[in-house]
C-alpha cells in the first residue's frame, strides 16, 4: 500500500461515516453456549494444566459458513454479542447473517467461562501468552467443533492482535483475516508503558498480597480506570461527555461505580501481551487481509505510520482507517460495527475462497 492509497483509505471513511448511522441494529438468533475441556494443556512455559476449560458461544447453525470472532483484553464472547457489535452484524440481511454463517465466539484463556486464575489457582495459574490463547482457539475450532476451514477470522483489540497471529500461524485455515484496533508489531510506546503501569500498580498494592487477597485491591480499580481513560475513548467523546468539570466528574464517577473485575485475572491478561510479535511472519499470510483501525486510536496511533509500513509486506493486505469524529471513541471505535460493517460486507463478497492447506 502506497502512502497515497493509505491516506485515501482515511478519507474514504469520511464519505462512508454518515451512512454508518442509518441502519439500526437487528436481532439475531440466541447464542448457544458450550465448554470444551482440554486435557493436559501445555503452555509455552512448559507448565501443564490438567484440565483447561475453553468456553465459547455460537450464533447460527454448524452448516453455515464458519466465522471466528475474537474479543479484546479482559473481555469475553459476551462483549461481541452486544447491540453495537453482534446487533450490527449477525441479524438478517447483515454482513454475517446467522442464517448463512456459523459464528464461533470463544472466551480466551483467562476470561469469561474459560479457565482463569479466579477459578481457584490465583497466581499459581500458568503464565499464559497470546500463543497459548491462539493455540486453544485453534484446537477448539479443529478438534472440538470439527471445522476444517474458516471463511473469516475477525478480532478486536487483543482479538485483532490474535487475528494477525492466526493469519500467519495457520495461513491455510481462512479466506479472510480482519484484525481491528491493532498493529502487527511488538508492544511499544504508550501502549506498553501504560500496560506496565497498570500491572505494576496491582503488584505494588500491599492489599494484593501476592494474589492472596480477600477483597479486590483498591489500587486495582483506580489503575484500571486510569489505563482505560488514557488509552481509550477518544478526545471528541471525552469532551462531549465532560464539556465542563462537573460533567466530567459525573462521567468519571459512573465509570468508577461500573467497574468490575478480578485483579489476578486482569494482571495475567494484560501481561500476556508482553511477548506479542507477529511481525516476522507477515509474508506468510495468504488470506485476504483487511486491517481496520481508527484515526484516533490512542494505543495504535495512525501518525506513526506503522500499519502503513507493515502492510506493504502482506500480499493481499489493505487498511481501512475510520476518521475521528464526534461519534468515534478512540481505541473503542472498532467495537461499534456500524463504522466499518460496509467494508466487511465488501470483502466478504469479493475475497476468493482458498483451499485448505
Amino acid at each position: 500500500m502506497t502512502p497515497r492509497s493509505f491516506l485515501r483509505a482515511v478519507w474514504l471513511g469520511a464519505a462512508l461515516l454518515a451512512a454508518a448511522f442509518q441502519a439500526p441494529a437487528a436481532d439475531f438468533p440466541a447464542p448457544k453456549q458450550g465448554t470444551w475441556v482440554v486435557r493436559d494443556f501445555r503452555f509455552h512455559t512448559g507448565e501443564v494444566l490438567p484440565e483447561l476449560k475453553v468456553h465459547y458461544q455460537t450464533v447460527g447453525e454448524p452448516g453455515g459458513e464458519p466465522v471466528l470472532v475474537l474479543h479484546g483484553t479482559t473481555g469475553s464472547a459476551a462483549s461481541m454479542l452486544t447491540p453495537n457489535f453482534g446487533g450490527e452484524l449477525f441479524g438478517a440481511g447483515q454482513p454475517l447473517d446467522a442464517t448463512k454463517y456459523f459464528v464461533i465466539l470463544p472466551d480466551a484463556i483467562g476470561t469469561g467461562g474459560s479457565s482463569k486464575p479466579s477459578d481457584g489457582l490465583r497466581m499459581k495459574f500458568p503464565k499464559y501468552n497470546y500463543d497459548d490463547m491462539v493455540e486453544a482457539q485453534y484446537r477448539l475450532v479443529r478438534e472440538h467443533l470439527k471445522v476444517p476451514h474458516l471463511r473469516l477470522v475477525i478480532g478486536n483489540s487483543m482479538g485483532g492482535m490474535q487475528t494477525w497471529m492466526w493469519a500467519q500461524k495457520y495461513p491455510g485455515m481462512m479466506d479472510i483475516a480482519v484484525p481491528m484496533a491493532s498493529l502487527p508489531t511488538p508492544m511499544s510506546g504508550r501502549n506498553w508503558t501504560l500496560r506496565r503501569l497498570l500491572t505494576e500498580s496491582i503488584r505494588r498494592d500491599p492489599a494484593w498480597n501476592n494474589g492472596n487477597y480477600t477483597a479486590q485491591p483498591p489500587g486495582f480499580q483506580l489503575a484500571s480506570i486510569f489505563f482505560a481513560t488514557a488509552t481509550n475513548g477518544g478526545n471528541h467523546s471525552y469532551m462531549k461527555a465532560g464539556p465542563n468539570r462537573e460533567k466530567a466528574d459525573e462521567a468519571l464517577e459512573a465509570r468508577l461505580k461500573g467497574f468490575r473485575g478480578d485483579a489476578n485475572d486482569h494482571l495475567l491478561q494484560w501481561e500476556s501481551s508482553a511477548d506479542y510479535n507477529p511481525s516476522a511472519g507477515l509474508e506468510k499470510i495468504t488470506a485476504t487481509l483487511l486491517a481496520i483501525n481508527s484515526a484516533d486510536d490512542e494505543r495504535n496511533p495512525v501518525e506513526l505510520g506503522i500499519l502503513e509500513r507493515e502492510l506493504r509486506r502482506v500480499k493481499n493486505g489493505r487498511a481501512y482507517v475510520i476518521p475521528a469524529s464526534e461519534q468515534t471513541l478512540g481505541h473503542g471505535t472498532t467495537g461499534n460495527a456500524r463504522f466499518w460493517k460496509q467494508e466487511l460486507e465488501n470483502v466478504l463478497k469479493t475475497a476468493p475462497q482458498l483451499a485448505p492447506m
